[in-house]
C-alpha cells in the first residue's frame, strides 16, 4: 500500500490502496500521511485512497529552506500524472493541506471533482503571524523540532483528547520529532507566503465539505463557517469535542460526514 514514486528526480512515499473514485488526502504541518490513518482504513473499501508524504515530510525527499504551497500543489499534480490518474479527484486537505488545496483549485480546477477542507483557513497570514513563522523556521534549524512538540500539541488537540486518547497524542509527537528541521523551516516560510484564498472563494464552484473541531484553537469555527458561506456550493459541519486534529480525534464522525458528502455529490 505504500508506493515509492519519483517526481522530478525526487523520491516520494505515497499510500495508495483501494479502487474507484480517487480521494486524495493532503496532510498538515509538520506531519505526514499517517495523520489520515482512520480515513485511509475506512475509505479504501469503496474508493481509491491516495495519501502522499509531501515534499520533505515523512519518507519523501526534497527538503528545502523554502517550500511553497504552489510547489506542493505542483507535486500533487505531477503525482496524479505518475499514478496515471486522469479523472477528476476529490482532494481532502487538512490545515496546511487546505492551503495547498486552494492553490491546487486555482491552477488545476479541471483535475478536481470535489473539495474537503478540514480545520484550515482561507485568509493569508497577517504580518505578526508571518514574523512568527520566520522565528519558528530559524529556531528549528538551530535546535531541531523538539521545541515544537509541547507548544504545538496543546494547540492541536482538545484537552479531553489528551486524557481519553493519549495514543493519538503520542503518535503526533513522534511524527513531529521525526520531521526534518529543514522541511519544517521551509514549509513554515512557505505558509507565510501563501495566497489569500478569500479572493477566490466565489470562483470555486466545486461541491465542498468544510469541517472544523468545536475546540480548534488554531482555526475558529466562525472563520471556517464564514468562508464556506462565501463559496457557491459548500456545506459546513462542526465536529463537537474535537480540536484542530478533528480527523484523528473524532474519526467516526468525520468519516460519516465525508461518506454522506460523497454519496450526495456522487460523480
Amino acid at each position: 500500500m505504500i508506493r515509492a514514486v519519483t517526481i522530478n528526480d525526487i523520491p516520494f512515499s505515497c499510500f495508495d490502496a483501494g479502487s474507484g473514485h480517487v480521494l486524495l488526502f493532503v496532510h498538515g504541518f509538520p506531519l505526514d500521511h499517517t495523520m489520515w490513518s482512520a480515513q485511509l482504513d475506512y475509505f479504501q473499501q469503496g474508493y481509491r485512497v491516495i495519501a502522499p508524504d509531501l515534499r520533505g515530510f515523512g519518507k519523501s525527499g526534497g527538503a528545502d529552506d523554502l517550500l511553497t504551497m504552489q510547489q506542493f500543489s505542483e507535486d500533487l499534480h505531477q503525482l496524479l500524472d505518475v499514478l496515471e490518474i486522469d479523472e477528476p479527484v476529490t482532494l481532502c486537505g487538512f490545515s496546511m493541506g487546505g492551503y495547498i488545496a486552494w492553490q491546487f483549485a486555482l491552477k488545476y480546477r479541471r483535475r478536481l471533482a470535489r473539495l474537503i477542507l478540514c480545520d484550515t483557513k482561507a485568509a493569508a497570514d497577517n504580518q505578526e503571524v508571518q514574523m512568527n513563522r520566520e522565528v519558528v523556521a530559524s529556531q528549528v534549524l538551530q535546535e531541531g523540532p523538539d521545541f515544537l512538540v509541547d507548544g504545538m500539541i496543546e494547540k492541536l488537540f482538545a484537552p479531553i483528547s489528551g486524557q481519553t486518547q493519549p495514543e493519538i497524542v503520542k503518535q503526533i509527537q513522534k511524527v513531529i520529532r521525526s520531521s526534518s528541521p529543514l522541511t519544517i523551516a521551509g514549509a513554515s516560510r512557505g505558509m507565510a507566503q501563501r495566497i489569500d484564498a478569500q479572493n477566490i472563494l466565489a470562483e470555486i464552484d466545486l461541491p465542498t465539505l468544510v469541517l472544523c473541531g468545536t475546540e480548534d484553537s488554531i482555526t475558529s469555527l466562525e472563520e471556517m463557517r464564514q468562508f464556506s458561506r462565501a463559496m457557491p456550493d459548500a456545506e459546513f459541519h462542526a465536529i463537537p469535542g474535537a480540536g484542530h486534529m478533528a480527523p484523528l480525534e473524532k474519526p467516526e464522525l468525520v468519516n460519516h460526514l465525508i461518506q454522506d458528502f460523497l454519496s450526495k455529490t456522487d460523480v
